[in-house]
């Protein structure tokens, strides 16, 4: 077992060290901030209306899933143990500088983000099955339409069908498990019998009925957090300053061992910070454009904005919380990872209120965040081996949500890590290639509608024919496994209505 570790650390390394995925992640996120011209700055109040507030209810929008609902799955598949045991790990290794870290990623994230589910809505399309999918495995086919755009398609579809069994299966378990026997003392063996029943009887509902779930559950949950880690920061304000002064010297100098803590290098403070944050907010990875891509919207510009929201909420907002209370608490160095943040919230809070209520979020949003990835695994199994493959993985992948809480929790996170890199690889390479696109059609609608209070039919109106229609999209039919999968270019121009046209659904394209 420690050599298969040490292997593992070494390939981590390699990965995540800084000539490899940190630069590209970087590179990618501040490139596109500066060809974008700073969108999630610039738009950003914008897109919190647009995900949250009167505009995220607009009618008439093509797609399976509310906005809102596809941004709740993204959530769920994101907010979860990365929060909540993934900072934890990121300050027990990196310092608390790898917080610093952990925020500028996700700043410029932000911006990877939108493109990426840009992309998603943009390139959308039906399979051969005749079900709605889009995501990285399908836009970067479809719109690098040449052998090196397929291959990073398919780099792209194994690597998250790999992926799932790690960040969005095994570590969820395994934090799980953790938690429930600090705090219940559930023995391990039935956390993962009940864990691998549940996951399988749930995955058979299919998105519609996780993003029932994710709607409900992930706001509750995030506020209930959100709510407990505010009083505590309240309540500990004297360690406000302290905090932050050990997250912006550790970001910049060495920090020397301290408690538990074995003291930390910039490099380890970089390197985990940026790891952790993509592991929680998964910008770059282009994972969240999987659940975008079937969003009722009415143009991708809108679709991205909602998205690039999720960054926000789970890393700026979520985090930070975390983040605060371990450090304002001073149990960060010298607590075990997997229960540091429940100590945390312990110690801040009255009674045994503190490790409760982390391990009921951790739970729950731990569970959700297992059915969001099952089905980014399962659009990929399907990308690479057909729809009866997806049947298979779905027993696959619930065994080993099973077996996850029984693993080892360093190896289940190594290997994570790993594969999250090899993940973003690809994407990280076609949101580049594709950036142009982006930014063309993405200035092309704000010209149109700098407001979005165009309605569903209007937006139809002005776009007509020009690239990004949805029309062309949504009912033309793509088999990803050809060495060209079609590539719909324009949309058809929008044609009067009758009331027997709306009731059947979207007009279809010629």
């Amino acid at each position: 077992m420690d050599t298969l570790q040490n292997t593992l650390d070494f390939v981590r390394d390699l990965v995540w060290g800084p000539w490899l995925l940190l630069p590209l992640l970087f590179g990618t996120g501040v490139f596109l901030t500066i060809r974008l011209r700073g969108i999630q700055f610039r738009l950003f109040t914008k897109a919190m209306s647009l995900g949250f507030g009167r505009r995220s209810r607009g009618t008439g929008e093509k797609g399976d899933i509310t906005s809102f609902a596809a941004m709740s799955t993204a959530l769920a598949a994101t907010v979860g143990t990365g929060n909540i045991v993934g900072v934890a790990a990121a300050i027990s290794v990196g310092g608390p500088g790898a917080l610093f870290w952990m925020w500028l990623t996700a700043l410029v994230g932000m911006a990877s983000k939108y493109a990426e589910c840009f992309l998603g809505v943009r390139f959308r399309t039906r399979d051969t099955a005749g079900q709605l999918t889009g995501g990285p495995q399908v836009y970067l086919a479809r719109g690098i339409p040449n052998k090196f755009g397929r291959f990073l398609s398919v780099m792209f579809a194994v690597c998250c069908v790999v992926a799932t069994f790690g960040i969005g299966n095994m570590t969820q378990g395994n934090a799980i498990a953790s938690n429930l026997e600090h705090s219940f003392n559930v023995p391990p063996l039935l956390t993962a019998a009940v864990l691998a029943v549940g996951t399988g009887i749930a995955l058979l509902g299919g998105i519609r009925s996780i993003a029932k779930v994710t709607t409900y559950l992930v706001p509750l949950m995030i506020v209930l957090y959100i709510g407990s880690g505010l009083y505590i920061i309240g309540v500990n304000y004297r360690g406000i300053p302290e905090a932050l002064r050990l997250i912006f010297e550790g970001a910049f100098t060495p920090m020397g061992a301290t408690g538990g803590f074995v003291g930390s290098t910039v490099l380890m403070a970089i390197q985990m910070g940026a790891a952790r944050s993509l592991f929680s907010n998964e910008s770059g990875m282009g994972t969240a454009s999987i659940a975008a891509s079937i969003a009722q919207t009415s143009h991708p510009v809108r679709q991205g904005l909602v998205s690039m929201t999720q960054t926000f909420v789970d890393t700026l907002v979520v985090i930070s919380i975390t983040g605060f209370v371990i450090l304002s608490t001073g149990v960060w160095s010298g607590t075990d990872t997997a229960t540091m943040t429940s100590v945390a919230f312990s110690t801040g809070l009255p009674g045994s209120w503190g490790g409760t209520i982390v391990t009921i979020c951790l739970v729950l949003l731990g569970y959700s965040t297992v059915l969001g990835w099952a089905y980014y695994g399962e659009r990929n199994v399907e990308r690479l081996a057909g729809a009866r493959a997806a049947i298979v993985y779905r027993v696959v992948f619930s065994i080993a949500a099973g077996l996850g809480a029984l693993a080892p929790l360093t190896l289940v996170w190594t290997f994570s890590d790993i594969m999250n890199g090899f993940m973003a690889i690809p994407n990280l390479i076609g949101l580049v290639l594709l950036s142009g696109l982006v930014v063309r059609e993405t200035n092309l609608y704000l010209k149109h509608d700098p407001k979005f209070n165009a309605t569903a039919q209007e937006v139809d109106n002005f776009m007509g024919t020009r690239p990004g229609a949805l029309d062309a999209q949504i009912h033309h039919t793509v088999d990803l496994t050809s060495p060209k999968p079609a590539l719909s270019e324009t949309g058809s121009a929008p044609a009067p209505r009758s009331d027997a046209d709306t009731a059947a659904g979207p007009r279809a394209s010629a």
